[in-house]
């Protein structure tokens, strides 16, 4: 996380550039300490000049008094609002500036959000908050605030960037370099709680693992061993030990990265952005493969184990913005391998979602809305937003399920 700190005259100017941009839609107001804030994630600003004035000296001679810092995480880091809030009361308490009148902005407006703070440094009674060795003592807390929140070395230059991932190409020679980079790089960037959601995302890079035990003069032993495939998922060339690569790739460090990840993704609650995004896409058709190439769109990419009959056995969602890989059925039932194979082949998979409508006894049936057609007018209460499904899962394998029995029914009375 790099920390940008600059001082000035201006306390309205620096108030009004955040001010105008948040109320303008293109962020949010977090979070305020001694300034009047409303909730609605937008600021006054002219009242909020006010606050600041009312807490500060008349007279008073700091020269600068304004303090205006920038916050930025590197742009793998996928932290909540409340996350950010905390980080910036930290930095802020460990700056000197805990007990300061200060507004805390998320800035939205590209695609790497950020922080921006306004705050004071002179207190009520005209003395100057230390300042000195600003510039080392923000290094030093910031680093801190990385190893405390799991967060990526900003000041780096994105290894993401300057070290694309390919898939393995065993034709293209030096495979063994090729699998360690790739291996190791993985191993960096994403979260997988097990074997398979590891297996499921080397298999994108034209890799698999597989675990061994054995037993060496008596004393049993674990260990792993990477493999080459082609695009169909088959074994091609020699195997290679994970200690060729490092012990950060081998068994005990898969272990750890295990148990690590499922604590960031519980504590930071990482699958619940996955989640949402799988079933509104879900929800919106029946189409397996515009399912999988709308999600790729997004930044998941969709691993489905079949098998040779075609049946889905297994699924996995590989979320390139939050650098997690979830297995369908850790984010619910709705999700696992048995639902989807049932969305999937219902007699009307690749047609487009037909609206549901149940008419209450004793009433016409009215025409079933379209979001196309009335999204725009009803989005304000939260009717068609992409939060979640439109549909509870059980209340629609139910439905689906009577369709069946009455298709059934039809076909006995006809003598079939």
């Amino acid at each position: 996380m790099v920390a940008k700190i600059s001082v000035g005259n201006s306390l309205y100017g620096a108030l009004a550039y955040n001010g105008e941009k948040i109320n303008e839609a293109k962020g949010r107001l977090l979070t305020t300490s001694r300034i009047y804030n409303d909730g609605t994630g937008t600021v006054d600003i002219h009242r909020a000049m006010e606050d600041f004035l009312a807490l500060m000296p008349v007279r008073s001679k700091v020269e600068k008094p304004v303090v205006h810092i920038s916050l930025n995480p590197h742009p793998d880091d996928v932290l909540t609002d409340t996350e950010l809030q905390d980080i910036a009361r930290e930095y802020l308490e460990k700056m000197g500036f805990g007990g300061q009148p200060y507004l805390v902005f998320k800035h939205e407006d590209i695609d790497r959000h950020h922080l921006h703070i306004v705050t004071v440094r002179v207190d009520e009674s005209g003395r100057s908050i230390d300042t000195r060795n600003n510039f080392y003592r923000s290094k030093q807390i910031t680093r801190e605030l990385e190893r405390k929140y799991g967060l990526h070395d900003a000041e780096r230059k994105s290894r993401r960037t300057d070290m694309p991932l390919h898939k393995v190409d065993a034709s293209a020679g030096d495979v063994k370099k090729q699998v360690g980079n790739v291996v190791k790089e993985l191993n960096r960037r994403y979260r997988f709680q097990t074997m398979g959601e590891y297996r499921a995302l080397l298999s994108l890079y034209n890799m698999t693992v597989e675990e061994v035990r054995g037993n060496v003069r008596g004393r049993e032993y674990n260990g792993l061993v990477y493999s080459v495939t082609d695009d169909r998922g088959n074994k091609v060339g020699n195997p290679f030990k994970s200690s060729l690569f490092g012990k950060s790739v081998g068994y005990d460090a898969a272990q750890r990265k295990f148990a690590r990840s499922k604590a960031e993704i519980k504590d930071r609650k990482l699958a619940d952005m996955t989640k949402r995004t799988v079933l509104s896409v879900l929800q919106d058709t029946y189409d397996k493969e515009k399912f999988i190439d709308t999600l790729k769109e997004k930044g998941i990419d969709t691993v489905l184990r079949c098998t040779e009959e075609g049946r889905i056995y297994g699924a996995t969602f590989i979320d390139h913005r939050t650098g997690c890989v979830l297995n369908g059925s850790r984010m619910g039932r709705e999700l696992s391998a048995n639902a989807l194979q049932e969305h999937f082949t219902l007699p009307y998979a690749g047609q487009q979602p037909i609206p549901l409508s149940i008419t209450p006894e004793g009433h016409e049936e009215t025409p079933s809305l379209s979001v196309s057609e009335h999204g725009k007018d009803w989005d304000g209460m939260g009717l068609f937003t992409t939060e979640g499904p439109a549909v509870d899962a059980e209340e629609e394998a139910f439905i689906r399920a009577m369709q069946r029995k009455k298709k059934k029914k039809k076909r006995k009375g006809l003598g079939m």
